[in-house]
């Protein structure tokens, strides 16, 4: 497929390079950066003037709607406009229904596996939008990533991002707390995980992504917290999920602490730029009050 990939920051950039990798004519658009071996283009409209599919990896709704502004003048018709960002569910549905008027397929595929993911070609893609343009995409989805969810119309993938998300924020919270107090108990932390990965406690902030050095399989603990999944781009998704929640009157208490604890610790604390488990060092070093 020709393929016109806009946003080529650090989750961007390598989801391209798979496509180009596996004989996909990629052709990138960003207005910072360059990576080696990827063809530029000047401008969205070059890039999407005659692509099948446009990707999109933008930072929030407001630039996606900007974007979109130029991709979908510019696709041709029957074109899909494949939107991988994290944003808000009434930005993904604007866009969307732009598409539509268009005459594009469009899908909100934002994605889980962070940085990581991205590189190796493991993502995990929710999926929203038209069952056609899902169908046109899906080998794309296979090579950036390693499962893609239908899971319903426009909106739909951003609704399980968020909600994805506020259940990793939440549980990641838990489990360095869970740390922290096993810390001032003298409970050694192998021990810890021994038995909390094995028994009811067990979570992926646990199991897979444990947030305490030396303990589990590798992590970011293990590189001194530099971010696989910033900590504030949780707080993002965090703020995602809780305008969500105002806008459908939805009780979510633990979602709006755990937004309120990693406002604090990316403003206030020190943790812009660390990955988003780097709450346990912060926890640990608190006392009760």
């Amino acid at each position: 497929m020709k393929i016109a990939f806009i946003g080529l920051g650090n989750m961007g950039a390598p989801m391209a390079a798979n496509l180009a990798a596996a004989g996909h004519d990629v052709v990138g658009v960003d207005p910072v950066v360059a990576p080696d071996g990827l063809p530029m283009a000047s401008s969205v409209a070059e890039a999407c003037g005659d692509a099948d599919v446009a990707i999109t990896m933008l930072p929030n709704g407001d630039i996606l709607r900007t974007v979109a502004a130029e991709v979908i003048p510019a696709l041709p018709q029957g074109g899909v406009f494949l939107d991988c960002s994290t944003v808000d569910v009434d930005s993904a549905r604007a866009v969307a229904d732009d598409a539509a008027a268009a005459g594009l397929g469009a899908l909100d595929a934002p994605v889980s596996g962070g940085i990581k993911g991205a590189a190796d070609g493991t993502l995990t893609f929710m999926v929203g939008g038209g069952e056609d343009a899902f169908e046109t995409a899906n080998p794309l989805f296979g090579i950036m990533g390693q499962k893609a969810v239908y899971c319903g119309a426009s909106g739909a993938g951003q609704a399980a991002k968020i909600c994805n998300n506020m259940i990793l924020g939440i549980t990641m919270l838990g489990t360095c707390e869970a740390f922290a107090l096993a810390d001032k108990l003298g409970l050694d932390r192998q021990a810890m995980f021994d038995v909390v990965s094995t028994s009811s406690g067990y979570s992926w902030s646990m199991n897979a992504y444990c947030p305490a050095p030396g303990v589990g399989p590798q992590s970011p603990a293990d590189n001194k917290y530099t971010p696989g999944f910033a900590a504030e781009l949780m707080l993002k998704d965090l703020g995602l999920s809780q305008d969500a929640a105002t806008a459908t009157d939805a009780a979510t208490p633990m979602g709006a602490l755990a937004q309120t604890l990693y406002a604090t610790f990316v403003n206030d604390e020190g943790g812009r730029g660390t990955d988003f488990s780097g709450v346990l060092p912060w926890l640990a070093a608190k006392t009760r009050d």
